[in-house]
């Protein structure tokens, strides 16, 4: 049997500045609060720093030939905002603003459309000490920033992202394990209400500014289910994790114009209900041009086992996969937050463990079965009727993988640290097989 895309889909990879680009006190670029988190004993693990990553920065060539190599139509990248700006405000960084002219004007000289995002998770540190998030400040700073991008790359991007996984932010600052590495949960509330605020606000920007191309934000869905369906506390678990501490507090506000009864009432509870403006929540709620869907696995919430899990932003640690539940995600999308505009899968792989066995991670057999599984269950819901535009693998390359350092490999193409030489994966030969095609054999199995 063969899983068929339409004609037009559009098969992509992602990465992400901080985790590709290194250089990262090079020409002119200021700290992110990566750059600094990753500095701070125990925080990521192996002790990785992305000062160097993939060398991204020097090697423009090299990834623009890797993508030609798997024939992809679209590139999801990033923007470093310490490195436009390095104070994160003020004097503007040429060499900055060159490096991504250059590397823009290389993918479209090959044919492949960009998907840009403005914020994937790399605040620049001298706004971080300025309150960053929890700054309302950082809506100016933020809107200035898009501008610098708006006005120097209109012409090279097909597709904006405003934010990328915004939950970052608030795992950054309520958990501590992401950076910033704060625990304060009011002041992560606060922090995200001004990050929604910034997206609203730059969507406005860029319609005011009649630029071509699209705009979207990307959410990423770790939907939680109660493991046992009558038991109170799984019940309780899931909702807290969906509608509390996940994807509720962005889709809510994003597309139906407010926070959630759940997460309204959990907050004037607690005492965490973030200040608020007049008019707040409809400059959150703007119509977008798409929406972005990070999708890695579903969770089944067993509260009796619940100390015994492992705490962490992505649930990556967690062995068992149901793929399937992107089926549900994206019935979910349009059921019960009403998105009525395409949809990509802007991120979606799995890792595999580092180690000594080169060979072993180079036929990299489950991330075949991973991708394939997924896809097969994205086209179920096309099927259904759901408007899928595109899906972006993640990722092009191993890389640093934020916590997990460079313990983590998601990538196509094998990192050799020691070299930055990139070596195929059997991923990417069935990858670029697939995208060829249009389609992929499920496998009798």
């Amino acid at each position: 049997m063969f899983c068929q895309f339409p004609e037009n889909f559009i098969w992509g990879v992602a990465t992400a500045a901080a985790q590709i680009e290194g250089v990262a006190f090079e020409d002119g670029r200021g700290a992110s609060i990566w750059d600094v988190f990753s500095r701070l004993p125990g925080k990521i693990k192996n002790g990785g720093i992305p000062d160097i990553c993939c060398d991204s920065y020097h090697n423009i060539e090299r990834d623009v030939a890797l993508l030609r190599e798997l024939g992809v139509k679209a590139y999801r990248l990033s923007f470093s905002w310490s490195r436009i700006l390095p104070d994160g405000i003020g004097k503007v960084n040429t060499a900055g603003i060159d490096y991504y002219r250059r590397l823009l004007t290389a993918l479209k000289e090959s044919g492949i459309q960009v998907n840009a995002t403005i914020y994937h998770w790399d605040l620049p540190y001298a706004l971080q000490v300025k309150g960053g998030f929890g700054n309302r400040e950082i809506i100016r700073w933020y809107l200035n920033y898009a501008s610098i991008l708006f006005d120097n790359f209109r012409d090279l991007v097909d597709y904006w992202v405003t934010f990328n996984e915004p939950i970052a932010t608030y795992v950054g600052h309520a958990k501590g394990f992401f950076a910033p590495g704060l625990t304060d949960e009011k002041y992560a509330r606060q922090c995200i209400h001004h990050l929604l605020l910034c997206h609203g606000e730059a969507v406005k920007l860029y319609r005011s500014m009649q630029l071509p191309g699209q705009i979207g934000v990307v959410v990423d869905v770790w939907k939680h289910y109660p493991a046992r369906p009558d038991n109170a506390d799984d019940i309780a678990s899931a909702m807290m994790n969906n509608e509390i501490e996940g994807f509720g507090m962005f889709l809510n506000p994003l597309f139906l114009g407010g926070y959630s009864k759940e997460l309204t009432a959990y907050m004037e509870r607690t005492g965490l209900t973030p200040k608020t403006e007049p008019g707040d929540m409809d400059t959150i709620c703007q119509k977008l041009d798409f929406y972005g869907l990070n999708f890695y696995n579903g969770l089944y919430d067993n509260a009796d086992e619940q100390h015994a899990a492992a705490e962490g932003g992505n649930f990556q640690d967690r062995p068992e996969q149901h793929l399937e539940a992107v089926y549900d995600v994206l019935h979910m999308l349009v059921d019960k937050y009403g998105i009525d505009i395409p949809i990509y899968i802007t991120e979606n792989g799995v890792a595999q463990d580092d180690g000594p066995d080169r060979e072993a991670l180079l036929k990299d057999e489950e991330r075949i079965a991973y991708v394939s599984e997924t896809l097969r269950h994205v086209r179920r819901a096309m099927d259904d009727g759901i408007d899928v535009r595109g899906y972006y693998l993640w990722s092009l390359m191993d890389n640093f993988e934020w916590s997990a350092g460079y313990a983590a490999r998601f990538g196509l193409y094998y990192t050799d640290y020691n070299n930055l030489r990139m070596i195929p994966k059997k991923s990417a030969s069935w990858y670029h097989d697939v995208i060829a095609n249009n389609g992929f054999r499920i496998s009798a199995n």
